[in-house]
């Protein structure tokens, strides 16, 4: 004998409407969540973009060196942030007498690799440069420099030298003379201690720590008037 048999089970809640009271409290957190995001979603993207260019700023154009010697004082102090520009010699750019230079010394100022120094241009390509008239300034094509920049108390230069810089290369010195190894010190190594342009990071352009010394890097005006390199390079 067939029979209709009404199942008899506890009703869901899926069974009956939710508490309006409920619903409302759901319905104003997910309003406020959403609003929150719209708020913030633009400020987040934001920020991820500027952290997106800076990374991408501080590896092609513009990176951080710290001075590790004293041989660029009192231009440069031990432990100063300077901001070099990787890109200032690029897209048909060299660097110019009287630049400070962050560079590779790799096969020039030592047989390692990853060594970077910073030093300042003295002599490009083509130039004759030596120590010194008498009165005791470096002279560059036969032009005597007055450098205003050298550290108190040092001469242009106690080591004589009398150079033509190869083209390609740079004749690169520190502003503390007294305490800097850099090209005179290197007068009997391959390249008679000049740099391979090709070698330079990029041109210094300003201090940026500690805040008190921030200020711009600029090429001193001791070069403007040194003529171009001699026919021949001798002069």
């Amino acid at each position: 004998m067939d029979s209709d048999v009404t199942s008899e089970r506890d009703p869901s809640p899926a069974d009956h409407q939710a508490d309006p009271e409920e619903r409302s409290r759901s319905a104003v957190l997910g309003d406020a969540l959403a609003l929150w995001w719209a708020d913030w979603r633009g400020t987040l993207l934001a920020a991820l973009a500027c952290c997106a260019v800076l990374l991408l700023v501080g590896h092609f154009v513009v990176e951080p060196f710290q001075v590790p010697s004293s041989s660029m004082e009192n231009t440069l102090k031990v432990g100063d942030r300077v901001l070099v520009d990787r890109l200032a010699y690029h897209f048909g750019g060299t660097p110019e007498r009287g630049d400070v230079i962050v560079f590779d010394g790799k096969d020039s100022f030592t047989t390692s690799s990853g060594t970077d120094y910073v030093k300042r241009v003295i002599g490009v390509g083509g130039d004759h440069i030596r120590c010194c008239d008498t009165q005791g300034r470096i002279l560059v094509n036969g032009k005597a420099i007055d450098e205003p920049y050298l550290y108190p108390g040092d001469v242009p230069s106690r080591t004589p030298f009398d150079i033509i810089v190869p083209p390609g290369r740079l004749w690169v010195m520190g502003d503390h003379r007294d305490d800097s190894a850099d090209s005179r010190a290197h007068l009997g190594d391959p390249g008679g201690g000049t740099v391979p342009v090709d070698e330079v990071i990029g041109r210094a352009e300003w201090i940026a720590w500690p805040v008190g010394r921030w200020t711009r890097l600029r090429r001193p005006a001791a070069f403007a008037d040194v003529p171009a390199p001699p026919a021949g390079g001798h002069g």
